[in-house]
This record gives structure tokens, sequence and C-alpha cells, in this order.
């Protein structure tokens, strides 16, 4: 009678460890899955562009984050369409970004970049690295992650995706306001 009692104990111990180890996993994927950088929301930032030439990166601050406006050249524009079998998600489909940015160079217009400049492993904010024997990448100094100049994930690095792109809305030819639709 108690060899069938403590097989009863025993079942009742490995239900109970193998539903918290199933607890345990739970809650570390949860934590992974929120803590991806998430766009700050509501007060717009108005930002002008029109004295930034192609090729410069100007950066605003906005909720606290830095916010990225690149101007990209023609050749910058083509060079996007290259190398698209390095990249972990270039179709941009596991990302987070406006619908209307939800394109091959990940913007409203082809030649203005706009981007939270935070990678998207540990929230390192990553350079801007162009010139002379160089395709335009930004380069995360903290674990080496590449981004095209579309903010597009190189598969080299740890960063599990692209960069965030916050809402915004172009008005007119040379402003920017961040934080609206």
């Amino acid at each position: 009678m108690s060899k069938d009692r403590n097989v009863g104990v025993d079942r009742r111990r490995l239900y109970m460890v193998g539903g918290l180890c199933v607890l345990g996993a739970g809650l570390g994927v949860a934590n992974y899955l929120t803590s991806r950088p998430q766009p700050p929301a509501g007060n717009p930032l108005p930002v002008d562009f029109g004295d930034l030439p192609p090729g410069r990166l100007r950066t605003v601050d906005w909720h606290g984050r830095s916010v990225w406006l690149l101007r990209r050249s023609a050749d910058d524009i083509a060079a996007l369409a290259g190398y698209e079998s390095e990249l972990t998600d270039p179709a941009s489909e596991h990302s987070l970004q406006p619908a209307a940015c939800r394109n091959a160079h990940r913007s409203l217009r082809p030649e203005l970049f706009v981007a939270i400049g935070q990678c998207t492993h540990q929230g390192c904010p990553p350079a801007l690295r162009s010139g002379a024997g160089n395709r335009g990448e930004f380069l995360c100094p903290c674990h080496t992650s590449k981004f095209d100049l579309a903010g597009r994930v190189f598969r080299m690095g740890p960063a599990p995706a692209n960069l965030v792109i916050p809402e915004y809305r172009l008005e007119g030819d040379s402003r920017v306001v961040i934080g609206e639709a």
C-alpha cells in the first residue's frame, strides 16, 4: 500500500515541476516579446529637413529618444535593392512601422528615411557609416549589428528586427511631423 502511495506522490511532484518549467519558459518568452522597442505616441514634433543635403543625417529628440532623418541620394536608393538576400526581414513583414512605410525603402518618400535611432538588440545608438568603399549602413557599436539605409537588419548580427519607424507625416516638401500619421 505504501508503494502505491509513493507512486502517487512522485507523479504529483513530476506534474508540479513540469508545470513550473512551462510557466518559467512562458515568462521568458513574454519578457523577450515585450522588450522590443515600441514607438512612443502623442506630442507630435514638426521638423524641417529642407536644408538637409543628400547623405546627411539629422537627429532630433522625441520623447527622450533619438529620431533620425536621413536624406538618401539616388545612389543610396538604388543600392537598397542590391543585397536583400543578406537581410533578416527584407520585406519588413515582421517590423514595427506604419503601414504606409511597408515598402522597399521603408518610408513615405524614397529620399527621406525616418527612424528611431536605437538598435533592436539592446537599444544602443547605431552610427551612420558612409563614404568611399562603403555601401552606406548603420553600425551598432555594442554588438556590431548592421542595418542598411532603410533600417533593415543584416543577418550576421544579433539584432532581431529592423529599426523601428515611428508614425510620421509629410507637410509640404520640406517638413515632417513625427508622431502623427
